[in-house]
């Protein structure tokens, strides 16, 4: 109850002092290129229930995309503003209406497509007790996944046999120790790093 009050909180008081921020974002991405402002996406959340994730739209418009095709490494498709909104992790920014939906929280495992959660069954189980977030140990870890991902030969496989497996132990790492002054710590953590890096 008290995570979820500091959730509530902290989105509010973020989508307040950011909305200048998301207007603008929002303005760039219609004005320089086709398609919607926003991206959406159906992701597996708590207790294995999808909800629709929302991202400023950073790519071109592909309609299977939003059903849950995973487009491992490809860049191809990203826009000029959006190389920047990503690299950034202003894309991410609408989540915020995800964690005062209920949906998501500030920090918690990230939430996947309903295809890799089939993948690994079992340990998705426990993980999904949580509520996923914005961010978590995973997403410091690999930050730098999609440039990982776009030197691979085979990304998909990639993905799926070397880099899901770390961010499995890592969730399951989260989910086992999660508490308020871990995720405070968390938060600060990753805004540190979208800075220098």
């Amino acid at each position: 109850m008290l995570k979820r009050t500091f959730d509530i909180i902290l989105s509010f008081i973020g989508i307040i002092i950011l909305l200048p921020i998301l207007l603008v974002i929002a303005v760039l991405v219609k004005l320089t290129s086709k398609g919607p402002v926003f991206f959406t996406q159906t992701r597996v959340g708590r207790n294995g229930v999808d909800f629709k994730l929302y991202k400023f739209r950073s790519m071109t418009v592909l309609d299977e995309a939003s059903k849950g095709r995973f487009d491992a490494g490809d860049t191809s498709r990203i826009t000029t503003i959006g190389k920047f909104i990503r690299k950034t992790k202003l894309d991410e920014l609408p989540q915020l209406w995800n964690v005062v939906c209920g949906d998501m929280s500030l920090v918690g495992p990230r939430p996947e497509i309903r295809q890799w959660v089939e993948r690994y069954k079992e340990r998705w189980q426990k993980i999904l007790t949580a509520r996923p977030g914005i961010t978590d140990p995973a997403s410091i870890v690999f930050r730098n996944e999609e440039e990982v991902l776009s030197q691979s030969n085979e990304p998909l496989l990639h993905y799926e046999k070397i880099i899901l497996p770390q961010k499995l132990k890592l969730y399951e790492q989260y989910v086992n120790h999660q508490s308020l002054h871990y995720d405070l710590f968390l938060i600060f953590k990753t805004i540190i790093f979208i800075f220098v890096k």
